[in-house]
């Protein structure tokens, strides 16, 4: 399975970044493989609008299933959603404690944008 977390850095050492849609960094960490790659994101940093779902778009397009981010907005949810990408919002941390975090289940998923709680 690929899980995208959003990086502030290119290093599974790197921090998360709360932010989804101008995050600097994607990683892409495929759980079988136990790889990490680094998705540049730099395109969505700087857009004046619809940095959201462009990122969105661009994880869909990774192939990822999941995403681990500290927050995500309605649109990007939205596209991200129809795509069945499970959504885990509120991850802090490293990128390597996030994926540790998501495979021990203790991340909140998420059913709604801003952090609304999977019931």
């Amino acid at each position: 399975m690929k899980l995208i977390i959003t990086s502030q850095g290119t290093e599974s050492a790197d921090q998360v970044d709360p932010r989804f849609g101008r995050a600097r960094y994607f990683i892409l960490f495929d759980t079988d493989s136990e790889e990490f790659k680094v998705l540049d994101n730099a395109d969505q940093v700087e857009a004046t609008q619809g940095a959201g779902v462009q990122a969105a778009q661009n994880v869909v397009n990774s192939g990822a299933k999941i995403l681990l981010t500290g927050h995500c907005g309605p649109k990007a949810f939205e596209v991200l959603s129809a795509a069945g990408v499970m959504i885990y919002s509120g991850v802090e941390g490293t990128v390597q404690e996030a994926v540790q975090a998501w495979s021990r289940d203790e991340l909140k998923l998420i059913n709604g944008p801003d952090g609304t709680p999977a019931h």
